[in-house]
């Protein structure tokens, strides 16, 4: 395996100038009154700028500016606004390499899942931009008495919503859930993690440039204890990427408040192999399934299940892949692998692997840290994990997976449904009907057969139990962003 230690100095990309890091902090609103964020280049640890940390009253005050901007933005017509979305599209393309080289600084990905996430907010603009007018269109629907009576359905926008942002794609989630959003007429107000607001800030900016008004997309930043009653208890509506720990308190308080809320929360994902699947196909999946993004991917696959009858080939072909990954380092294409986002969530994901080692699993290979700047560890395979370890059913969200022995399909089915999560999961096999009906039977919200997991702006994206309520992308994620009011007309 290559892991070679990060290097004690990386030169920072020269697009990510101290100017810019200056100009967006300061897009965050604070009054300067609470102690600001160190936020730090992960590969490094060389501090960046210094983050401004909203008080209540902050986010009380982005919230009305908000409100104010939303309400001449919400007499525009739909035409109006998705001009503005025309325009960004195109700036979010051309500025595509400094998005991938902030998304890098903050995060410590590899190059090729910053680029992939740059892509995000484009797609997601293309799929509205040709379906949104249809989607917020008013639908006549049928009067009591008819010919005399006429009942439309009018979309109008709840208002301000207010985004809570993950770490692990701050610019796609802090900007694609807003898409929406903003086109169906509603202000926006956003908390980013602290350790990755930088790139959502950035892409604000190029909305503006594109002509949304300012004022209609407000920052806000703290950690959640601090920010999150008062951010919650000025919006309209509140979208949620994240723990499930904090989606209950959000969503709790939500319902004190009579609002809605989308909570996109962990998995515990299951990958069950038939016994006629192809094996290396199999492996390449996985590889990117437990891997990607260093594991950090709320659908990475975390519990492998196995026909007694293709185990060992699985096991070998999976450990030799597993240790040819490149992990270091670099602001290009070369590694495989890029760092976890902090020493913190580093020592977490380190914590499961030596309790399950401890309590008697077995590490097929990985599980030690790299030396040297960053929070690097080496993916990590294991076996003979029991309920009594924590990496059996707790959400390890890092380059971490487990591999089972089952005796058949249902054995397999009936592991997967068993955990409290309910993402996502993927069926292999060369009997394609087979595979349909084994997916079926998952207890998740989204099941894919032969591929682990992409994503379209199209398709319904959420979980089910302690994975989330409410649905992103397609009609689902418009919907979410509007009331429907009834107007009905009777004709004297």
């Amino acid at each position: 395996m290559t892991t070679m230690p990060a290097p004690t100095r990386l030169d920072r990309p020269a697009s990510v100038t101290d100017e810019l890091l200056a100009r967006l902090a300061g897009r965050v609103s604070s009054d300067g009154s609470m102690a600001p964020w160190q936020l730090t280049e992960v590969y490094t640890g060389e501090k960046l700028v210094e983050l401004p940390q909203s008080s209540p009253a902050d986010i009380e005050r982005a919230f009305a500016a908000a409100r104010v901007a939303q309400a001449e933005w919400a007499r525009r017509s739909v035409e109006d606004r998705l001009a503005v979305f025309k325009r960004a599209h195109s700036l979010f393309l051309d500025n595509a390499q400094r998005t991938a080289d902030l998304i890098q600084v903050e995060s410590g990905k590899n190059r090729r899942m910053a680029i992939e996430e740059t892509c995000d907010p484009p797609m997601v603009m293309g799929h509205y931009l040709k379906r949104a007018k249809k989607l917020l269109a008013p639908t006549t629907r049928g009067g009591p008495v008819p010919f005399l009576t006429t009942s439309t359905e009018v979309r109008v926008p709840k208002g301000v919503v207010g985004i809570i942002g993950p770490w692990n794609f701050p610019f796609a989630t802090g900007i694609s859930d807003a898409i929406s959003a903003l086109m169906a007429g509603n202000g926006i107000v956003l908390k980013p993690d602290n350790k990755t607001a930088l790139s959502p800030l950035w892409g604000i900016e190029m909305l503006e440039q594109a002509g949304l008004p300012k004022g209609l997309f407000q920052v806000v930043c703290g950690e959640g204890g601090d920010v999150g009653p008062t951010f919650i208890d000025n919006a309209n509506y509140v979208m949620f990427t994240g723990s499930t720990a904090t989606g209950r308190v959000i969503g709790e308080r939500c319902g004190r408040n009579l609002i809605g809320c989308c909570l996109e929360l962990g998995g515990k994902n299951p990958m069950i192999v038939l016994e006629d699947a192809d094996l290396d196909e199999v492996v390449q999946g996985a590889i990117f399934g437990a891997f990607g993004n260093t594991g950090q991917i709320c659908m990475h696959i975390e519990r492998m299940y196995l026909p007694r009858s293709r185990y060992e080939e699985f096991k070998a072909k999976f450990v030799r892949a597993t240790e040819a990954l490149d992990v270091r380092a670099a602001y290009d294409f070369g590694p495989d692998l890029g760092s976890l986002v902090s020493v913190d969530h580093m020592e977490r994901v380190k914590s499961h692997v030596d309790d399950a080692v401890a309590k008697g699993a077995t590490l097929l290979t990985g599980g030690k840290k790299i030396d040297g700047p960053g929070a690097f560890v080496e993916p990590t395979l294991l076996a003979d994990v029991t309920p009594d370890m924590r990496a059996y059913g707790e959400e390890l969200f890092g380059p971490a997976g487990v591999i089972y022995k089952v005796a058949d399909a249902d054995a397999a089915i009936t592991l997967a449904n068993e955990s409290p999560f309910g993402l996502s999961g993927s069926v292999w096999s060369a009997d394609l009907d087979g595979a349909r009906a084994v997916a079926e039977q998952l207890d998740v919200g989204m099941a894919f057969v032969n591929e682990h997991g992409t994503t379209l702006p199209g398709l319904p994206f959420g979980g089910i139990k302690r994975s989330g309520v409410g649905r992103e992308l397609g009609p689902w994620g418009m919907d979410e962003f509007v009331n429907k009011k009834l107007v009905r007309v009777s004709k004297k």
